[in-house]
């Protein structure tokens, strides 16, 4: 098998193939952890929320979409997909206990490496394993239609960290509603209150606030757990 990595986008499959639009991603992402050492304070914190937007839509779409579809067609699908689901739970942790943080707080470095590691172990095991597999099982034109129904996805996912909420359908199926509104709508208002006056920014990091709490509501609910796999189980309770 070859990896993604080493593939024209004719050899993926083209601009609409799944494989492409999944490489295009994960290029961009490198580009944004590259970034990261040579940044601090307040721009480090813009960029670790770009980060973190277009990897956790990203995922969200692998996880309704593509890993379903690695399910069906490949003889150890549901193996592969639970160890990446796994690494996916494992981010989702490590950003959540990121975001808890503060900028001056001594454990904050570990978190980002440890971060950045996962990110770019996640990448390689995709490119390098998940992805080919995909790529020998099916035809060009099954590439193109995951491709478009994983962009549609994408689009409309959730932007955050959400721990608890199950990696499978139909739990991840019906988060996707309620949580995409309330992290877009935060998505906003955080980048709104960085360049407004601070009076007026506190008030939308405040408003903010208020819609993180509510997703932190929305995902205790019970029709969100259903389908999830032990490894990727959190107790409610143990939410922050």
């Amino acid at each position: 098998m070859r990896s993604l990595a080493d593939q024209t986008v004719e050899e993926l499959g083209g601009r609409w193939s799944i494989l492409t639009l999944q490489k295009r991603d994960h290029v961009k992402l490198d580009e944004l952890l590259e970034q990261l050492p040579a940044t601090s304070g307040e721009e480090q914190e813009e960029l670790l929320n770009r980060i973190c937007r277009l990897v956790f839509s990203h995922a969200f779409a692998e996880e309704a979409v593509l890993w379903p579809a690695l399910r069906r067609t490949i003889e150890d699908g549901e193996e592969l997909t639970a160890r990446v689901e796994q690494e996916h739970q494992e981010i989702t942790e490590l950003v959540a206990a990121l975001e808890r943080s503060s900028p001056g707080d001594p454990d904050r470095p570990e978190l980002i490496d440890r971060t950045v590691t996962m990110l770019r172990q996640d990448v390689r095991d995709e490119e390098d394993e998940l992805l080919p597999r995909l790529q020998d099982a099916v035809d060009m034109k099954a590439l193109r239609r995951l491709g478009m129904s994983w962009a549609v996805v994408r689009r409309t996912a959730p932007t955050r960290t959400h721990p608890i909420v199950s990696r499978r359908p139909p739990g991840q199926t019906l988060s996707a509603l309620p949580l995409s509104l309330t992290d877009r709508t935060r998505d906003g208002l955080d980048y709104a209150s960085r360049r407004v006056p601070a009076p007026v920014g506190k008030g939308l990091t405040a408003a903010s606030q208020g819609l993180g709490a509510l997703a932190r509501r929305i995902e205790q609910l019970p029709p969100l757990r259903v389908g999830e796999r032990p490894e990727t189980h959190i107790p409610s309770q143990s939410r922050p």
